[in-house]
């Protein structure tokens, strides 16, 4: 057991831990691709209770932030949040609604695009190849184009913006965790080249530097702490030479503390 593990598993014993897997991530995993599962089987030796919620990746942000909370609701214990890509944008959604926040004990939010992803916004802006990708979706039944228009920049701004107070005040009951990656420093691997190509392109747009996928500007969450660490979109959720995807979910979950109670109101002064 490595060290932190013990106390990590004492503090979270009580708690379930839920994990919302990124777009297509249940293609990768159904595929037995490591996506995520070296974490759930860490957090699973240790005792913990883990649960992948079943989502179809694709679909849009709010109809999986519905699926979420009813996870929530399924049972009393209080719940852990963890969210890889699109599955941080609809963990955050689901604790936006009524009541979800006091069930919560933390969110760790991995490489998500908060204020979207220009490959979508590429990918939405030809119409022919978004038609064809929604409909391959819902034969699949993995989501529809909504589900892939929900990450574009216009509208993840604007879910952004509509939503920055119910956001902030979200941080201050729950503690999140957000995390992103960037290939700046990342070493060269041959599965990560796609991912290299498209930061590319996206530095050619002005986007600035990202995982190949998520600016480093869109995984900003407020004015959150960013923790930056090197690898492709991939790196978090999946082993590899270099990646080390239980290490960084260990030191998110042990960093998680609760924020501080709310000051207590002044008395009031006694009259005589």
């Amino acid at each position: 057991m490595a060290p932190g593990d013990a106390a990590l598993a004492a503090r979270h014993a009580e708690h379930r831990i839920l994990l919302c897997y990124g777009l297509f991530g249940e293609v990768v995993a159904g595929l037995r691709l490591d996506y995520m599962r070296s974490q759930a089987d860490w957090l699973r030796g240790l005792g913990l209770a883990v649960e992948v919620v079943a989502l179809p990746t694709a679909a849009p942000v709010l109809v999986n932030a519905a699926r979420i909370a009813e996870r929530i609701v399924a049972d009393p214990r209080p719940v852990l949040l963890v969210g890889h890509s699109k599955g941080g944008l609809e963990a955050l959604a689901a604790l936006l609604r009524p009541g979800m926040a006091a069930r919560c004990r933390g969110l760790v939010a991995l490489q998500s695009p908060f204020l979207g992803s220009p490959v979508t916004d590429a990918l939405c802006g030809i119409r022919p190849l978004h038609r064809v990708a929604h409909r391959a979706l819902q034969a699949l039944r993995l989501g529809s184009g909504q589900g892939l228009r929900d990450l574009t920049a216009p509208v993840r701004k604007a879910w952004m913006t509509e939503n920055a107070a119910a956001i902030a005040e979200l941080a201050r009951q729950v503690p999140i965790a957000v995390v992103a990656t960037t290939l700046d420093g990342a070493p060269w691997r041959i599965e990560e080249g796609a991912y290299r190509l498209l930061d590319r392109w996206m530095r050619s747009q002005g986007v600035g530097p990202g995982d190949g996928l998520v600016p480093l500007a869109s995984a900003r969450l407020l004015d959150l702490p960013l923790l930056v660490l090197p690898g492709g979109h991939r790196a978090l959720v999946s082993r590899g030479p270099g990646r080390d995807p239980v290490g960084v979910l260990r030191e998110q979950l042990l960093g998680l503390t609760p924020p501080p109670p709310p000051p207590a109101p002044a008395p009031h002064p006694r009259t005589r």
